[in-house]
């Protein structure tokens, strides 16, 4: 029997200068769209930085490591500081072994 999998979403919001994206369920494939949309919410608010909350994401696979690459990308190119919080224990691990925290801030 297949798994269901939690539907992803990304929705951006403004805390002073900074865009806080906070991501629900499961990232992987699927939430390629709803990336590339809360980037284009940073862009249009103007944000000086960007804050990903990762409180309510359920599982993130190696596609999904790949989306938040791509994220970063393009803010370490439009010179945004970015930082990620509310990540488990066992991601900050995967965030450090795959050395994502030394491109954003954990919290």
């Amino acid at each position: 029997m297949a798994e269901k999998t939690a539907a992803f979403s990304a929705e951006t919001s403004m805390d002073g200068e900074t865009a806080v994206i906070d991501l629900r369920g499961e990232i992987n494939s699927q939430a390629a769209a709803a990336f590339d949309a809360a980037y284009s919410e940073v862009a249009r608010f103007g944000a000086q930085s960007i804050l990903l909350n990762f409180a309510e994401v359920d599982y993130i696979n190696s596609t999904g490591i790949a989306l938040i690459v791509g994220l970063l990308a393009r803010a370490r190119a439009a010179h945004l500081p970015i930082a990620a919080a509310g990540l488990s224990d066992h991601y900050r691990e995967i965030f450090t072994i795959t050395r994502l925290s030394d491109f954003m801030e954990i919290q």
